[in-house]
């Protein structure tokens, strides 16, 4: 009886030491229209269309992913690239994981990316750590916000989403400090400080960006990075360097931490959060500190621009849905130099992907996140976001962003007039009608979502036929959202619609 206790107590303090529930070989990744799947499947199986899962959980995924397959065998050049192919590359991670297959077991004496050292961290509930799950004092609106039991598998997916999405705030026991005299995770007054957020989150929330093929390894595939790629970058002095389940690090500031911040490895999966499950949460810790964007060094996903003094970032923002920022991430196609937004994801793939294939796809997401003293949380307008946008090779160019760009412009300047034309109604009538407004706008833009892919090809077309035919559709949409807000049942609102009704008879022209 002593003996069984003993173990219960080991258990209940996440010191479980018996290899249980391997990553290779158990279902535990959302795959779209398929359910979960294994690493093997993801690697043997070519059918498997895309990742499920929300946006923040594709993004930690397809980074593990990618680095996976980067340790099994990085391509010389883009000619290797184009010669192991897909298929080849997938061939490459199922043979590394198969040898490698005591690496990521998700419990046992060394647990697939956690630090048994942190065990004397405090726990928290597994609730305290998902950003869409409401704890403590917060507010439960809906059921999707009451914490619930996990499964290995769930559990599994938060071990990798907490390695960079780790939200800022005092649910890091940064008391627990594993590199003696290391001071990062201490305020001025020496007291524990408030965790900071994961490099991948940032402070609102980044943008995140992929090329996006027909299946999910061809995904994969067109995300891989060359060893020429490498030596083109220089925020990443160490190279690809060393995958941190292969050899993790000992404390925050240990040699190994050091070269992983260093090393686009570590970059990809950032240990940013010290854990370890225990049987009713994990024990959770600050963990790296890496460099943040001001300073020169982003994810490979994240879009930057450099040109400024102070450097400036794309936000993911449920206002201004992903697609609407596509001008931002293809501005290195343009001739213009000053104001280019660089995603090296994109920049070293979509020059690579014109060269080889017909099209492909750009998949935009994130989460967006407010921040109060301190604490990071998911609240009032917060949301994920994601788009996918459909892009082909032959058309890209300058000549085809500038047109992308100049019909963006204007969509932007009829999204004004919609807002002022409505804005005007109410003010006709003496009445506020700042809300109104902003319902319309937005109205109009959740409409233009609906063409968008229809511009994007348009734009393709030098006789710009066309385009003059959306701009008459989008024009519709001026109207509709402009009518959806301002009623004319009266003689007072009919003589306020029609003096503020909008003019489009410049754009029309055009």
């Amino acid at each position: 009886m002593i003996l069984v206790w003993v173990i219960g107590l080991k258990r209940k303090k996440g010191m479980m030491m018996t290899n249980k529930f391997n990553l290779v070989d158990e279902p535990w990744i959302p795959v779209a229209g398929k359910g979960l799947v294994s690493l093997t499947d993801i690697f043997s199986d070519a059918s498997l269309s895309a990742l499920g899962g929300n946006p923040v959980q594709k993004i930690a995924l397809t980074k593990l992913l990618l680095s996976i397959a980067q340790t099994a065998y990085t391509p010389k050049d883009d000619e290797d690239w184009k010669n192991i192919g897909a298929s080849g590359m997938a061939q490459k991670a199922l043979a590394y994981l198969t040898a490698k297959k005591d690496l990521f077991w998700l419990y046992g004496e060394k647990p697939f990316l956690q630090m048994p050292a942190i065990a004397k961290a405090e726990v928290q509930s597994f609730g305290a750590v998902q950003v869409s799950v409401a704890t403590g004092n917060t507010t439960v609106l809906t059921q999707s916000q009451m914490e619930v039991l996990l499964t290995d598998a769930e559990k599994a997916i938060l071990v990798v989403q907490m390695m960079g999405f780790g939200l800022g705030g005092k649910k890091t026991d940064n008391s627990a400090v594993l590199s003696s005299g290391y001071q990062n995770k201490s305020n001025d007054k020496g007291k524990p400080s408030t965790g900071k957020p994961g490099p991948s989150i940032g402070f609102f929330g980044f943008l995140h960006s992929f090329l996006q093929g027909t299946y999910l390894q061809e995904t994969l595939w067109l995300n891989y990075l060359t060893k020429e790629n490498m030596e083109e970058l220089k925020i990443f002095p160490e190279g690809f360097g060393i995958p941190p389940w292969e050899k993790m690090p000992q404390g925050e500031d240990c040699p190994l931490a050091k070269s992983l911040k260093n090393s686009y490895m570590g970059r990809l999966i950032p240990i940013s959060r010290f854990v370890l499950l225990a049987e009713e949460g994990i024990h959770y810790s600050e963990g790296i500190a890496h460099q943040g964007y001001a300073g020169g060094v982003v994810d490979a996903s994240v879009a930057v621009d450099f040109s400024t003094s102070k450097p400036k970032v794309l936000w993911a923002d449920p206002e201004k849905r992903p697609w609407r920022q596509l001008p931002a991430l293809l501005s290195f196609l343009g001739s213009e130099k000053k104001g280019v937004f660089d995603c090296l994801q994109l920049l070293l793939g979509i020059p690579r992907a014109k060269k080889f294939l017909i099209e492909f796809g750009l998949w935009s997401g994130g989460l967006r996140v407010s921040n109060n003293a301190g604490e990071q949380y998911v609240s009032g307008t917060n949301d994920f976001v994601e788009s996918e946008i459909q892009l082909s090779t032959a058309s890209l160019g300058d000549a085809w962003f500038g047109k992308l760009k100049h019909e963006m412009d204007d969509l932007d300047g009829l999204s004004k007039t919609v807002y002022g034309a409505t804005i005007g109604f109410f003010k006709t009538q003496k009445s506020e009608g700042k809300n109104q407004a902003a319902q319309a706008s937005n109205l109009f833009w959740q409409l233009c979502e609906r063409k968008f892919q229809t511009l994007v090809d348009a734009c393709a077309d030098d006789s710009g036929k066309e385009v003059k035919k959306l701009r008459v559709v989008f024009a519709g949409f001026v109207n509709k959202a402009y009518n959806t807000y301002c009623a004319k049942d009266t003689a007072r609102q009919l003589d306020a619609w029609a003096a503020n009704c909008p003019n489009l008879v410049k754009y029309l022209a055009e």
